[in-house]
């Protein structure tokens, strides 16, 4: 049994959805139960989100998750009649048709249950089953609902999960996880594998190969995960539990950026509150600090920039926020055994004469926030520091 999801470039027009479906045969002839999740085909929900706006500046959520969920519909049926061409039985299912229940946030749903029972059958009966990604269907009130950007990441590691496959196969248009962004850095390292939790800070501090809530799954549901690239076969990164012996047991196993990061700081609010208020709007908060007099600062992604200034531009509390800054994140299990690696960070920064206006630590990651401007030399500095492009 093998999950195999395919991203948004792996799909992006009808030749590379033929290739799709000739790997999903493949695995298919090697006598493998398959499930196929793809992504929607390029560009096709920005611009699916850029016509919402368009007709409306702010789009009901209900009607939003129905436009934004046709897009993985229309890739997974194309495969499925390119599958059925290579002389395959296929079957495509929408969300709610392979039994993804989920609550009713719509664009932030959150999986439920999973009834595989139509999924079970397809595959008993010799099938290819391919499963549009990103979506599912509300229990309560039977709407589709889509379950945030990178949301195919999610649905592949739920059916994983409740399948029992081997592995989720996660095929992108790069060959893995590497030591940081080969934009960024030229010699940056393939890495072959790392631990759930190193995934989950470096996903949480701007890798976006993976999606942070399908590593979190993984890791509950000890789904062993594999990113490869979609254009070759060769090997990539496998995402596995700590005691895994395919992994390298490196002391840093990468640095992590994000371009803008918008950190806020309220006054005169009492914290248990503030949060409680966030997590109802679903923001997503990351660092969190409580500085001399009671002033809370603490970031949360730019998608819910919108989100965090009507909420608190509605508390009736002084507040500011700053939306120059980025984040470059140190992250490796070998932190927690090896003493001297926040000297080294903090030191390699100053060398390069960039300042860190906040930090936040974890076990296994070490986190600045520093002028976007200085994002990219900071990432470079690090990765140079700890010679994470030697083999």
């Amino acid at each position: 049994m093998v999950v195999m999801k395919f991203g948004g470039t792996s799909v992006a027009d009808p030749e590379k959805i033929k290739e799709v479906a000739r790997r999903l045969v493949r695995a298919h002839e090697h006598g493998e139960r398959v499930v196929g999740v793809l992504s929607a085909m390029g560009d096709t929900t920005d611009e699916l989100i850029r016509l919402a706006h368009e007709i409306s500046p702010k789009p009901h959520p209900r009607e939003y998750d129905m436009l934004i969920s046709v897009g993985e519909r229309i890739s997974n049926a194309l495969c499925a009649m390119a599958v059925q061409d290579l002389g395959h039985e296929a079957i495509s299912l929408t969300g709610s048709q392979a039994g993804i229940v989920t609550d009713t946030v719509h664009g932030k749903a959150k999986i439920t249950e999973m009834r595989t029972t139509r999924i079970d059958n397809a595959l008993d009966a010799g099938k290819i089953v391919l499963v549009a990604g990103f979506q599912g269907v509300s229990a309560d009130s039977h709407d589709v609902t889509t379950l945030g950007r990178g949301g195919s990441n999610l649905t592949a590691v739920a059916l994983a999960a409740a399948l029992g496959a081997n592995a989720c196969e996660m095929y992108t248009d790069v060959e893995g996880v590497y030591t940081a962004d080969p934009r960024l850095v030229p010699n940056a390292r393939k890495l072959n594998a790392v631990t759930y939790e190193e995934m989950l800070e470096l996903a949480a501090s701007g890798a976006k190969v993976l999606q942070l809530r399908s590593v979190e799954l993984a890791r509950n549901h000890n789904v062993r995960l594999h990113v490869r690239s979609t254009f070759s076969d060769a090997g990539g990164t496998w995402i596995v539990d700590e005691e895994d012996p395919v992994l390298e047991k490196a002391i840093i196993s990468g640095v992590a950026h994000t371009d803008c990061e918008p950190l806020y700081r309220v006054s005169s609010i009492d914290p248990a509150r503030l949060f409680d208020r966030l997590a109802d709007a679903n923001v997503n908060v990351d660092t969190i600090l409580q500085v001399t007099g009671g002033e809370i600062v603490f970031s949360a992604p730019i998608e819910d920039r919108a989100a965090c200034e009507e909420l608190l531009g509605g508390l009736g509390v002084e507040w500011s926020m700053r939306d120059d800054l980025g984040k470059v994140a140190l992250v490796g299990a070998g932190m927690k055994s090896h003493p001297g690696i926040a000297a080294k960070t903090f030191a390699t920064l100053d060398e390069i004469g960039v300042k860190a206006e906040v930090i936040s630590t974890s076990p296994i990651k070490i986190a600045c926030h520093v002028l976007t401007g200085d994002v990219p030399k900071a990432v470079a500095a690090l990765h140079d520091a700890f010679e994470l492009g030697a083999a």
